[in-house]
């Protein structure tokens, strides 16, 4: 018997631990406790995919106001080029406060728990909201950055807080599918922000502060219920040693009192994360154990924001315009419908076809995409009707995103990790994703100024270079197991393997269970 402050944790052999892991709770089905719980968690992925499309809409709006700020305060009209540059900061700042947001999940999740760190989560979002809705009223743009800011640091979180507890509560079968919510989350509030920032609603001169505002009511709605939603049964045994409470949890969520399986892996993780120390961000790059895998998490996140979806999402109304699209924000919210509609296809799919044929039809696909964008942009102006082929190529970009490199590298990079490595995983995932999303809104006007129609050449390049990495480097993880996963990396990491001992060498894998 293996004891953690006096909880006596049963140890499975291994032939018994994968007999378990492999056991009938993988076949558990869908509850209404378990739906609940994943709904209510989603509720900050909404807010996520929101914050990143408000801005979009209103934008001509939004640079009205900064104009007349500038000239009541310095009584003439703002330049063009410090126009182009505070609304590129009112879009980029967002991200900077996700980099933070994201390098800082870990601090919360492990001493609060994943419940409650969604639910105090949402002070920001309240703060935010007060800041982004009193903007005009105090004729300051500096409020209207500072509350992206605070929104963005709260999205930075949530995209931490989600796929974890997501990932916890979910039956092992459902993991891919469920954990795909955590986009189609993101994917409705990208929709709802380009719905409600029509003129006729509320992106005009009299409403967009309350446009930006609006986060305050998801907020409230997550606050109501996350209070009747369980906290992770994972946390509760691992992290706190409750093993009959987090039972219970199991219980509720699975419908049924036949847990044993699930329990079984929870405790034979406990008892892996009593034998290996934590793992810090510098040891994820030292280790050859776990540079592989952490280098694989870094290109999965780089791929899916330098694919250029965040130049549509945040540029989609210009670039629509240029196209010749008399009504672009029609067209805006037509991509925003495609890219939800293909997220539930992903959502469908990604436990059948796998995480790495996805992403590398998803990759292949959006390089094609932007070569007939590129092509029908250049062509314009001889060929009118290019303008057709160009709201194609957009809404084809954004389908064969959301096929893989959207929904995957948000849970395929904790498939890759224990609890022990798993927190300093998710930090570097998340910068690294949050700081190419602070790169693409900073400087994609700047790069469009420049290469005009030509600029989504740029992204196919990457895709291209994408797909060959995933190709070559990204192992194919559905129906595997942590073990055979990590073993993988264990014959790559060959003889450096051998300074460390056996029992740091499973910490790449863990129990199946595992997000």
């Amino acid at each position: 018997m293996s004891t953690t402050e006096g909880v006596k944790i049963p140890i499975p052999g291994p032939t018994e631990a994968t007999s378990l892991v492999r056991g009938p709770s993988q076949e558990q089905g869908v509850t209404f406790q378990l739906m609940m719980a994943v709904g209510t968690a989603v509720i900050g992925s909404l807010q996520f995919g929101y914050n990143t499309g408000v801005i979009n809409a209103p934008q001509k709006i939004i640079e009205g106001f900064l104009n007349d700020t500038w000239n009541n305060r310095y009584s003439e009209p703002i330049p063009a080029t410090s126009l182009t540059t505070l609304w590129s900061i009112s879009v980029a700042i967002f991200s900077v406060g996700g980099i933070f947001g994201s390098f800082s999940v870990g601090l919360f999740v492990n001493r609060l728990g994943r419940r409650n760190s969604m639910l105090i989560a949402n002070v920001l979002a309240f703060i935010a909201a007060g800041f982004m809705g009193f903007s005009k009223l105090a004729v300051s743009w500096e409020m209207l950055i500072i509350g992206r800011f605070i929104v963005g640091l709260y999205s930075g979180l949530s995209t931490g807080f989600v796929p974890m507890y997501v990932g916890e509560i979910a039956p092992t079968s459902l993991r891919g599918a469920l954990g795909t919510l955590h986009q189609l989350g993101i994917v409705i509030g990208i929709l709802m922000a380009q719905v409600f920032g029509m003129e006729s609603i509320m992106g005009n001169s009299t409403m967009w502060p309350f446009l930006l505002g609006l986060t305050f009511i998801p907020a409230v709605l997550q606050c109501i219920l996350l209070p009747f939603c369980p906290e992770s049964p994972r946390f509760l045994l691992i992290n706190c040693n409750e093993e009959l409470k987090a039972r219970e949890v199991l219980e509720k969520l699975r419908g049924t009192e036949e847990v044993g399986a699930d329990m079984q892996e929870m405790k034979e993780e406990a008892r892996q994360m009593m034998r290996e120390k934590k793992v810090t961000i510098l040891e994820l790059f030292r280790s050859p154990l776990y540079r592989q895998p952490i280098f694989i998490a870094i290109m999965l996140q780089l791929s899916q924001q330098l694919s250029g979806i965040n130049a549509v999402f945040y540029y989609s109304t210009r670039i629509f315009e240029k196209a010749g699209v008399s009504q672009p924000v029609y067209a805006t919210i037509g991509a925003g419908v495609v890219n939800t509609a293909f997220t539930v296809v992903s959502l469908f799919i990604v436990e059948r076809a796998g995480r790495r044929s996805l992403h590398l039809t998803g990759l292949l696909g959006m390089a094609f995409s932007a070569v007939l964008m590129t092509v029908a942009m250049a062509l314009l102006d001889q060929l009118p009707w290019m303008s057709y082929v160009s709201i194609v190529a957009i809404f084809s970009f954004v389908a064969f995103f959301e096929i893989g490199p959207g929904p995957i590298p948000w849970f395929i990079v904790a498939e890759l990790f224990s609890q022990g490595p798993r927190p300093s995983a998710f930090a570097v995932a998340g910068f690294s994703n949050w700081s190419a999303n602070f790169i693409v809104g900073m400087t994609f006007q700047y790069v469009e100024q420049l290469c005009g129609p030509y600029v989504f050449i740029i992204f196919t390049v990457l895709l291209l270079g994408f797909f060959i990495f995933t190709y070559f480097m990204v192992p194919e993880t559905k129906g595997r197991s942590f073990d055979e996963i990590a073993a993988g990396f264990r014959h790559d990491a060959g003889e450096a393997g051998e300074k460390y001992a056996p029992d740091e060498m499973n910490n790449l894998g863990g129990a199946d269970s595992q997000l």
